[in-house]
């Protein structure tokens, strides 16, 4: 069971575990080579260091559990904010803020860099709102000194 189950909000749930079973039985069988499985972007792995939240079961790939969790959050009405990691306490508190934007889930292992799309979902409480005002960040003024 997955942190996010108990959101108020959820819907239009997808689930993609036949889709990581198929790839861990194309591995497991040799079809599939052990670098298309565990070959996590150094990106993810660093967002999964430092922002994932910690999952009780063990890893497919390794059987290790140093298994994370990923939210990355996209929608028009979240504005710049959209593509960002975010953490299950703040997904409770956007779907009241937010109308709609869809959530994906992304487990990581931290040991052998397994990683796969695990559910998507859609949450919010289904009002229009226009996107947040755009505001400067450290990003906007380093590219201006550029």
């Amino acid at each position: 069971m997955t942190p996010t189950t108990g959101m108020w909000s959820r819907r239009d749930s997808i689930d993609y575990s036949l889709k990581r079973r198929a790839t861990l039985v194309g591995y497991f069988k040799g079809t599939t080579p052990g670098n298309d499985v565990c070959d996590a972007d150094p990106y993810l792995r660093l967002a999964a260091k430092y922002h994932g939240e910690k999952v009780e079961r063990p890893c497919p790939i390794c059987r290790k559990t140093k298994m994370v969790v990923l939210h990355y959050a996209f929608g028009d009405q979240l504005g710049q904010y959209s593509g960002r990691i975010k953490s299950t306490n703040e997904l409770n508190e956007m779907q009241s803020e937010f109308g709609e934007f869809r959530v994906y889930v992304v487990e990581v292992c931290m040991e052998c860099h397994w990683h796969h799309l695990i559910q998507s979902f859609k949450l919010g409480d289904g009002r229009f709102r226009k996107p947040p005002r755009r505001v400067r960040t450290l990003e906007d003024e380093d590219f201006i000194q550029r």
